[in-house]
Protein backbone atom coordinates (compact mmCIF):
# COMPACT_ATOMS: atom_id res chain seq x y z
CA UNK A 1 0.00 0.00 0.00
CA UNK A 2 1.06 3.55 -0.94
CA UNK A 3 0.22 6.19 0.81
CA UNK A 4 -0.10 9.70 -0.55
CA UNK A 5 -1.18 13.77 0.07
CA UNK A 6 -2.34 15.87 -2.53
CA UNK A 7 -2.24 19.34 -2.68
CA UNK A 8 -4.84 20.78 -5.09
CA UNK A 9 -7.00 18.19 -5.17
CA UNK A 10 -10.24 19.73 -6.98
CA UNK A 11 -8.01 20.98 -10.00
CA UNK A 12 -7.56 19.80 -13.13
CA UNK A 13 -4.11 17.54 -12.05
CA UNK A 14 -5.56 16.38 -8.69
CA UNK A 15 -8.86 14.98 -9.56
CA UNK A 16 -7.25 13.23 -12.12
CA UNK A 17 -5.19 11.91 -9.42
CA UNK A 18 -7.92 10.81 -7.75
CA UNK A 19 -9.20 8.75 -10.80
CA UNK A 20 -6.12 7.12 -11.09
CA UNK A 21 -6.02 6.54 -6.72
CA UNK A 22 -9.49 5.19 -7.65
CA UNK A 23 -8.55 2.63 -10.08
CA UNK A 24 -5.84 1.62 -8.06
CA UNK A 25 -6.21 0.19 -4.77
CA UNK A 26 -2.67 -0.49 -3.99
CA UNK A 27 -3.01 3.73 -3.23
CA UNK A 28 -4.67 5.21 -0.29
CA UNK A 29 -4.92 9.04 0.15
CA UNK A 30 -3.69 10.31 3.45
CA UNK A 31 -4.32 14.01 3.22
CA UNK A 32 -6.04 16.50 0.85
CA UNK A 33 -5.70 20.05 -0.19
CA UNK A 34 -7.82 22.24 -1.87
CA UNK A 35 -8.39 25.80 -2.43
CA UNK A 36 -12.18 26.77 -1.83
CA UNK A 37 -14.29 23.81 -3.18
CA UNK A 38 -16.10 23.07 -0.67
CA UNK A 39 -18.18 20.94 -1.84
CA UNK A 40 -15.87 18.42 -4.04
CA UNK A 41 -13.72 18.41 -1.40
CA UNK A 42 -16.21 17.07 1.02
CA UNK A 43 -17.24 14.23 -1.93
CA UNK A 44 -13.47 13.66 -1.85
CA UNK A 45 -13.44 12.73 1.73
CA UNK A 46 -16.37 11.25 1.53
CA UNK A 47 -15.05 8.52 -0.92
CA UNK A 48 -11.18 8.37 -0.04
CA UNK A 49 -10.96 8.90 3.64
CA UNK A 50 -8.10 11.07 4.62
CA UNK A 51 -7.55 12.04 7.81
CA UNK A 52 -6.31 15.85 6.93
CA UNK A 53 -7.74 17.77 4.74
CA UNK A 54 -7.05 22.08 4.44
CA UNK A 55 -8.75 24.74 2.38
CA UNK A 56 -7.53 28.47 2.26
CA UNK A 57 -10.15 30.08 4.39
CA UNK A 58 -11.04 29.44 8.38
CA UNK A 59 -14.72 30.34 7.11
CA UNK A 60 -14.67 27.23 4.18
CA UNK A 61 -12.76 25.08 7.58
CA UNK A 62 -15.48 25.65 9.40
CA UNK A 63 -18.14 25.04 6.85
CA UNK A 64 -16.50 22.11 5.65
CA UNK A 65 -16.09 20.27 9.39
CA UNK A 66 -20.03 21.18 10.12
CA UNK A 67 -20.73 18.54 6.99
CA UNK A 68 -18.01 16.14 8.16
CA UNK A 69 -19.07 15.86 11.67
CA UNK A 70 -19.50 12.54 11.05
CA UNK A 71 -16.24 11.34 10.26
CA UNK A 72 -12.98 11.07 11.64
CA UNK A 73 -11.68 13.90 9.67
CA UNK A 74 -9.12 17.13 10.69
CA UNK A 75 -9.80 20.28 9.08
CA UNK A 76 -6.92 22.58 8.90
CA UNK A 77 -6.50 26.43 7.41
CA UNK A 78 -4.05 28.00 4.70
CA UNK A 79 -0.73 27.58 5.06
CA UNK A 80 -0.94 25.75 8.65
CA UNK A 81 -2.80 22.90 6.42
CA UNK A 82 -0.86 22.97 3.89
CA UNK A 83 2.30 22.20 6.19
CA UNK A 84 0.43 19.87 8.02
CA UNK A 85 -0.43 18.03 4.79
CA UNK A 86 2.92 18.26 3.47
CA UNK A 87 4.61 16.45 6.72
CA UNK A 88 2.03 14.18 7.68
CA UNK A 89 4.24 10.63 8.98
CA UNK A 90 2.00 8.34 7.30
CA UNK A 91 2.35 9.75 3.66
CA UNK A 92 5.45 8.51 1.61
CA UNK A 93 4.36 10.96 -1.27
CA UNK A 94 3.14 15.00 -1.94
CA UNK A 95 1.75 15.66 -5.07
CA UNK A 96 2.00 19.07 -5.88
CA UNK A 97 -0.76 20.23 -8.17
CA UNK A 98 -1.54 23.29 -6.51
CA UNK A 99 -1.04 26.30 -8.61
CA UNK A 100 0.96 29.22 -7.52
CA UNK A 101 3.85 30.31 -5.33
CA UNK A 102 1.83 28.93 -2.12
CA UNK A 103 3.54 25.55 -3.11
CA UNK A 104 6.77 26.39 -2.32
CA UNK A 105 6.85 26.34 1.39
CA UNK A 106 4.90 22.91 1.68
CA UNK A 107 7.13 21.34 -0.91
CA UNK A 108 10.24 21.65 1.08
CA UNK A 109 8.27 20.81 4.32
CA UNK A 110 7.63 17.67 2.91
CA UNK A 111 11.32 17.15 1.70
CA UNK A 112 12.98 17.72 5.17
CA UNK A 113 10.48 15.09 6.18
CA UNK A 114 12.10 12.69 2.66
CA UNK A 115 8.78 12.70 1.13
CA UNK A 116 8.77 12.00 -2.92
CA UNK A 117 7.49 14.70 -5.06
CA UNK A 118 4.87 14.02 -7.87
CA UNK A 119 5.48 17.64 -8.81
CA UNK A 120 2.69 19.66 -10.89
CA UNK A 121 3.68 22.71 -9.32
CA UNK A 122 6.16 24.70 -11.85
CA UNK A 123 6.38 27.62 -9.66
CA UNK A 124 8.19 25.93 -7.14
CA UNK A 125 11.26 25.33 -8.85
CA UNK A 126 10.77 28.74 -11.52
CA UNK A 127 11.21 30.35 -8.55
CA UNK A 128 13.07 28.49 -5.94
CA UNK A 129 14.96 25.93 -8.30
CA UNK A 130 18.26 26.94 -6.25
CA UNK A 131 17.18 25.93 -3.08
CA UNK A 132 14.46 22.98 -3.89
CA UNK A 133 16.94 20.10 -5.94
CA UNK A 134 20.12 21.22 -3.60
CA UNK A 135 17.65 20.28 -0.67
CA UNK A 136 16.10 17.18 -2.24
CA UNK A 137 19.44 15.76 -3.22
CA UNK A 138 20.65 16.36 0.58
CA UNK A 139 17.84 14.14 1.73
CA UNK A 140 17.90 11.69 -1.16
CA UNK A 141 14.31 12.43 -2.36
CA UNK A 142 13.15 12.08 -5.62
CA UNK A 143 10.98 14.68 -7.91
CA UNK A 144 9.21 13.35 -10.43
CA UNK A 145 7.55 15.79 -12.91
CA UNK A 146 3.95 15.52 -13.25
CA UNK A 147 4.17 17.78 -16.35
CA UNK A 148 3.71 16.16 -19.49
CA UNK A 149 6.62 17.69 -21.15
CA UNK A 150 8.69 16.93 -18.23
CA UNK A 151 7.86 13.46 -17.95
CA UNK A 152 8.67 12.84 -21.31
CA UNK A 153 12.08 14.10 -20.89
CA UNK A 154 12.12 12.23 -17.97
CA UNK A 155 10.96 9.16 -19.44
CA UNK A 156 13.48 9.73 -22.04
CA UNK A 157 16.45 9.59 -19.81
CA UNK A 158 15.62 6.24 -18.28
CA UNK A 159 18.57 3.87 -19.07
CA UNK A 160 20.90 6.63 -20.35
CA UNK A 161 23.94 8.61 -18.91
CA UNK A 162 23.23 12.32 -18.07
CA UNK A 163 26.47 13.48 -19.12
CA UNK A 164 25.37 11.88 -22.65
CA UNK A 165 22.86 14.35 -23.27
CA UNK A 166 22.89 17.10 -26.07
CA UNK A 167 19.94 18.89 -26.02
CA UNK A 168 16.63 18.79 -23.90
CA UNK A 169 13.49 19.55 -27.10
CA UNK A 170 10.23 20.87 -25.08
CA UNK A 171 7.19 20.70 -27.38
CA UNK A 172 4.23 22.93 -27.96
CA UNK A 173 1.34 22.99 -29.28
CA UNK A 174 1.09 26.66 -29.78
CA UNK A 175 -1.75 26.95 -28.40
CA UNK A 176 -5.43 28.42 -29.87
CA UNK A 177 -3.55 31.61 -31.60
CA UNK A 178 -0.64 30.03 -33.43
CA UNK A 179 0.24 31.43 -36.57
CA UNK A 180 -1.80 34.79 -35.39
CA UNK A 181 -0.16 38.21 -35.67
CA UNK A 182 0.03 40.92 -33.02
CA UNK A 183 -2.57 43.09 -34.19
CA UNK A 184 -4.98 40.09 -34.14
CA UNK A 185 -4.09 39.18 -30.28
CA UNK A 186 -5.93 42.48 -29.85
CA UNK A 187 -9.17 41.47 -30.41
CA UNK A 188 -8.83 38.39 -28.36
CA UNK A 189 -11.59 37.61 -25.31
CA UNK A 190 -11.23 35.34 -22.11
CA UNK A 191 -13.37 32.39 -24.10
CA UNK A 192 -10.86 32.33 -26.93
CA UNK A 193 -7.98 32.37 -25.02
CA UNK A 194 -9.31 29.73 -22.79
CA UNK A 195 -10.50 27.23 -25.93
CA UNK A 196 -7.42 24.96 -26.13
CA UNK A 197 -7.00 23.13 -29.62
CA UNK A 198 -5.54 19.81 -27.81
CA UNK A 199 -5.93 19.66 -23.86
CA UNK A 200 -7.91 19.77 -21.20
CA UNK A 201 -6.62 22.09 -18.59
CA UNK A 202 -7.08 24.60 -16.02
CA UNK A 203 -8.20 28.56 -16.57
CA UNK A 204 -4.58 29.38 -15.16
CA UNK A 205 -2.63 27.10 -17.64
CA UNK A 206 -4.51 27.66 -20.40
CA UNK A 207 -3.94 31.25 -20.84
CA UNK A 208 -0.18 30.17 -19.90
CA UNK A 209 -0.61 28.04 -23.31
CA UNK A 210 -2.31 30.78 -25.12
CA UNK A 211 0.51 33.62 -24.23
CA UNK A 212 3.58 30.66 -24.85
CA UNK A 213 4.12 31.86 -21.52
CA UNK A 214 4.26 28.47 -20.25
CA UNK A 215 6.61 26.97 -22.75
CA UNK A 216 9.05 29.83 -20.78
CA UNK A 217 7.93 28.29 -17.64
CA UNK A 218 8.77 25.02 -18.41
CA UNK A 219 12.05 25.96 -19.48
CA UNK A 220 13.36 27.66 -16.54
CA UNK A 221 11.62 24.37 -14.78
CA UNK A 222 13.68 22.03 -17.25
CA UNK A 223 17.08 23.91 -16.23
CA UNK A 224 16.39 23.08 -12.32
CA UNK A 225 14.96 19.36 -13.09
CA UNK A 226 17.57 18.49 -15.39
CA UNK A 227 20.63 20.39 -14.61
CA UNK A 228 20.76 21.73 -18.37
CA UNK A 229 22.39 24.98 -19.64
CA UNK A 230 19.53 27.22 -21.24
CA UNK A 231 21.63 26.29 -24.48
CA UNK A 232 20.66 23.17 -25.12
CA UNK A 233 17.26 23.79 -24.27
CA UNK A 234 15.48 24.15 -27.32
CA UNK A 235 11.35 25.31 -27.46
CA UNK A 236 9.52 23.15 -30.66
CA UNK A 237 6.19 23.93 -31.83
CA UNK A 238 4.22 20.56 -32.44
CA UNK A 239 0.56 21.38 -33.16
CA UNK A 240 -0.15 18.02 -32.83
CA UNK A 241 0.97 17.02 -29.46
CA UNK A 242 1.41 13.69 -29.99
CA UNK A 243 5.03 14.58 -29.29
CA UNK A 244 5.16 15.42 -25.84
CA UNK A 245 8.93 15.82 -25.78
CA UNK A 246 12.75 14.76 -26.71
CA UNK A 247 16.22 14.53 -25.50
CA UNK A 248 18.79 14.20 -28.15
CA UNK A 249 22.28 12.42 -27.65
CA UNK A 250 26.00 13.50 -28.57
CA UNK A 251 26.01 11.05 -31.14
CA UNK A 252 22.53 12.81 -32.77
CA UNK A 253 20.33 10.24 -31.60
CA UNK A 254 16.66 11.69 -30.29
CA UNK A 255 13.96 9.62 -28.25
CA UNK A 256 10.93 10.70 -28.09
CA UNK A 257 8.25 10.15 -26.03
CA UNK A 258 4.40 9.87 -27.58
CA UNK A 259 1.02 9.04 -26.11
CA UNK A 260 -2.44 11.29 -26.74
CA UNK A 261 -2.90 14.38 -25.37
CA UNK A 262 -3.65 12.98 -21.44
CA UNK A 263 -2.60 13.76 -18.31
CA UNK A 264 -3.53 10.76 -16.47
CA UNK A 265 0.07 9.01 -17.85
CA UNK A 266 2.22 11.30 -16.46
CA UNK A 267 0.64 11.50 -13.26
CA UNK A 268 0.57 7.88 -13.30
CA UNK A 269 4.30 7.55 -14.04
CA UNK A 270 5.10 9.72 -11.09
CA UNK A 271 3.04 8.16 -8.46
CA UNK A 272 4.05 3.97 -9.80
CA UNK A 273 7.62 5.36 -10.91
CA UNK A 274 9.64 3.33 -11.82
CA UNK A 275 6.79 0.44 -12.45
CA UNK A 276 4.57 1.25 -15.42
CA UNK A 277 0.78 -0.01 -14.85
CA UNK A 278 -2.18 -0.58 -17.54
CA UNK A 279 -3.90 2.56 -18.34
CA UNK A 280 -7.02 2.57 -19.98
CA UNK A 281 -8.03 5.53 -22.73
CA UNK A 282 -7.12 6.30 -25.75
CA UNK A 283 -4.27 4.95 -28.10
CA UNK A 284 -2.29 7.40 -30.66
CA UNK A 285 -3.54 6.08 -34.22
CA UNK A 286 -0.84 6.67 -36.78
CA UNK A 287 -3.35 5.72 -39.11
CA UNK A 288 -5.73 8.34 -38.04
CA UNK A 289 -3.09 10.37 -37.28
CA UNK A 290 -1.31 10.15 -41.00
CA UNK A 291 1.45 12.95 -39.98
CA UNK A 292 3.17 14.94 -37.47
CA UNK A 293 4.52 18.72 -37.71
CA UNK A 294 7.28 20.97 -36.33
CA UNK A 295 7.29 24.72 -36.39
CA UNK A 296 9.64 27.56 -34.88
CA UNK A 297 8.00 28.83 -32.49
CA UNK A 298 7.29 32.83 -32.71
CA UNK A 299 8.41 35.36 -29.63
CA UNK A 300 8.19 38.01 -32.17
CA UNK A 301 4.18 38.20 -31.62
CA UNK A 302 4.02 36.22 -28.16
CA UNK A 303 6.68 38.53 -26.30
CA UNK A 304 6.15 36.68 -23.16
CA UNK A 305 7.89 33.52 -24.22
CA UNK A 306 11.10 35.67 -25.13
CA UNK A 307 10.50 37.73 -21.64
CA UNK A 308 10.60 34.08 -20.06
CA UNK A 309 13.91 33.15 -21.71
CA UNK A 310 15.37 36.72 -20.89
CA UNK A 311 14.29 35.87 -16.74
CA UNK A 312 16.15 32.14 -17.10
CA UNK A 313 18.74 34.02 -18.39
CA UNK A 314 19.07 36.50 -15.85
CA UNK A 315 18.06 34.13 -12.87
CA UNK A 316 18.10 35.11 -9.27
CA UNK A 317 15.09 36.65 -8.32
CA UNK A 318 13.63 37.78 -12.04
CA UNK A 319 11.72 34.42 -12.44
CA UNK A 320 10.14 35.23 -9.65
CA UNK A 321 9.06 38.21 -10.59
CA UNK A 322 8.23 37.08 -14.13
CA UNK A 323 5.99 34.37 -12.63
CA UNK A 324 4.09 36.59 -9.99
CA UNK A 325 3.47 39.21 -12.69
CA UNK A 326 2.11 36.46 -14.76
CA UNK A 327 -0.40 35.17 -12.15
CA UNK A 328 -1.71 38.79 -11.37
CA UNK A 329 -1.66 39.92 -15.29
CA UNK A 330 -3.67 36.54 -16.11
CA UNK A 331 -6.04 36.76 -12.72
CA UNK A 332 -7.07 40.64 -14.10
CA UNK A 333 -7.60 39.01 -17.75
CA UNK A 334 -9.82 35.83 -16.68
CA UNK A 335 -11.67 38.99 -14.67
CA UNK A 336 -11.58 40.80 -17.81
CA UNK A 337 -10.00 43.85 -16.45
CA UNK A 338 -7.35 44.03 -19.07
CA UNK A 339 -6.88 43.40 -22.96
CA UNK A 340 -5.10 40.24 -23.42
CA UNK A 341 -1.85 41.75 -25.05
CA UNK A 342 -1.48 43.40 -21.67
CA UNK A 343 -0.61 40.22 -20.49
CA UNK A 344 3.37 40.62 -21.40
CA UNK A 345 3.07 43.86 -21.27
CA UNK A 346 2.78 43.76 -17.33
CA UNK A 347 5.08 41.46 -17.14
CA UNK A 348 8.02 43.31 -18.61
CA UNK A 349 7.00 46.43 -16.73
CA UNK A 350 7.57 44.44 -13.57
CA UNK A 351 10.98 42.80 -14.90
CA UNK A 352 12.36 46.34 -15.50
CA UNK A 353 11.31 47.95 -12.15
CA UNK A 354 13.23 45.51 -10.26
CA UNK A 355 16.39 45.15 -8.61
CA UNK A 356 17.81 41.63 -8.79
CA UNK A 357 18.50 39.83 -6.02
CA UNK A 358 21.33 37.33 -7.03
CA UNK A 359 20.69 33.57 -4.67
CA UNK A 360 16.89 34.96 -2.45
CA UNK A 361 15.65 32.76 0.17
CA UNK A 362 12.76 31.69 0.44
CA UNK A 363 11.74 34.92 2.36
CA UNK A 364 12.95 36.86 -0.29
CA UNK A 365 10.62 34.98 -3.10
CA UNK A 366 7.79 35.82 -1.19
CA UNK A 367 8.64 39.01 -0.83
CA UNK A 368 9.50 39.59 -4.34
CA UNK A 369 6.24 38.35 -5.13
CA UNK A 370 3.91 40.65 -2.96
CA UNK A 371 6.03 43.79 -4.20
CA UNK A 372 5.36 42.68 -8.07
CA UNK A 373 1.54 41.97 -7.07
CA UNK A 374 1.57 45.15 -5.00
CA UNK A 375 3.19 47.07 -7.93
CA UNK A 376 0.26 45.63 -10.11
CA UNK A 377 -2.28 46.81 -8.20
CA UNK A 378 -1.09 50.33 -8.33
CA UNK A 379 -1.32 50.34 -11.80
CA UNK A 380 -4.56 48.14 -12.49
Amino acid sequence: MKKIAVLGSTGSIGTQTLEIVRDHPKLQVAGLAAGANVDLLERQVREFRPRLVSLQSEADCKELRTRLADMDVQVLPGMEGLLAIAEMEESEMLVTAIVGMIGIRPTIAAIRKRKDIALANKETLVTAGHIIMPLAAEMGVSILPVDSEHSAIFQALQGERRDRVSKLIITASGGPFRGWNRQALEKVQREDALRHPNWSMGHKITIDSATLVNKGLEVMEARWLFDVDLDRIQVVVHPQSIIHSMVEYVDGGIIAQLGTPDMKLPIQYALFYPDRRPLAGKRVDFYALGSITFERPDPETFTGFGLALRAAAEGGSIPTVFNAANEKAVSLFLDRKIRFPEIPEIIEMCMDAHVRIDNPSVEEILRTEQETYERICTKF
